[in-house]
């Protein structure tokens, strides 16, 4: 019984290790360099709208601009949809290309 418990818990260890659980997603700076596709019509630096909204401090906000809560799924789900003006980069960009555009929009 003790050696089925020890294999339990090394094989629950592999698994969070190699699903990535154990660190966060996505490379800031990778997503710095994805974001200048971006920068054409969000500002980075400032919350003034450009085209589209400015994007600093958007992970503290109350409401995204559809007034759905400044989460990463939902802003996930805006990057992949698009709407108002914005194309839907669902398939224009990779799931890790996305990881890091939001591991970058957490830092403005």
């Amino acid at each position: 019984m003790k050696q089925l418990r020890t294999w339990v818990l090394i094989a629950a260890a592999a698994a969070v290790a190699t699903t990535g659980m154990a660190s966060p997603k996505g490379d800031a700076e990778k997503g710095k360099a994805v974001f200048e596709q971006c920068g054409v019509c969000h500002n980075s630096d400032s919350d003034e709208k450009k085209m589209g909204p400015g994007l600093k401090g958007l992970f503290k906000r109350d409401k995204l601009g559809n007034n759905k809560k400044a989460t990463e799924a939902n802003i996930r789900a805006k990057i992949d949809e698009g709407g108002n003006g914005m194309p839907a980069y669902k398939d224009l960009l990779t799931d890790a290309e996305k990881d890091d555009l939001i591991a970058y929009l957490k830092t403005l």
